[in-house]
């Protein structure tokens, strides 16, 4: 874990550990005050309660988890257009790289054109030793269970492994290997 956050650090992200996911959400709820926020596909922040504390406490938040099919676009839309964008990563290299892998490209739009301030949460099960770790852990244990989740007919929903499919529900639409924030950003925040 340290090793892996001093890497984040020397590539440029700043770095916030919590001994909790709740300590977590707590600082993000304080932090975020009065901003308008976007959030990209998350099982983390739906366990952290993310969603709920912001809109309680008063912010503009766009989820497209929180809105019908025929409004999904356009909450996507609004959320890369919001100050602060939120999501987790599928995976957390060893040398400060950062992974994902998106089926429809919002997650990744918002990691690399998007709000002036980033803030990625990532446990501990993500950080993987390289590159190829990286990627064989997202497409073992990210998108069977993301595809199951989200009614895909995918081959990895039915048997909970990637067979390279090339099926329209495909979740491995595009890969993105962040090594450096994005100059349009002000912050990328690793939590």
């Amino acid at each position: 874990m340290e090793k892996t956050i001093e890497k984040l650090r020397k590539n440029g992200f700043e770095v916030t550990r919590f001994a909790t996911g709740e300590e977590a959400a707590s600082y993000l709820g304080a932090n975020l005050r009065g901003k308008t926020v976007g959030i990209g596909g998350s099982k983390t922040v739906r366990q952290l309660g993310l969603f709920e504390a912001l809109t309680d406490r008063g912010n503009e938040v766009h989820w497209h988890w929180t809105v019908d099919a025929d409004h999904k676009k356009e909450e996507r839309n609004l959320a890369i257009g919001c100050q602060v964008y939120l999501c987790s990563v599928n995976a957390l290299l060893e040398d400060g790289r950062i992974v994902q892998i998106d089926g429809t490209g919002n997650r990744v739009t918002g990691m690399i054109y998007g709000p002036p301030c980033v803030i990625l949460i990532v446990g501990r099960q993500k950080i993987c030793p390289d590159l190829d770790s990286g990627i064989a852990r997202i497409k073992r244990d990210a998108c069977p269970e993301n595809a199951r989740r989200q009614n895909h007919q995918t081959p990895c929903a039915k048997t909970g492994q990637c067979l390279d499919c090339r099926t329209p529900g495909r979740m491995c639409n595009a890969t993105v290997i962040l090594e450096w924030p994005m100059r349009i950003h002000e912050e990328v925040h690793v939590i």
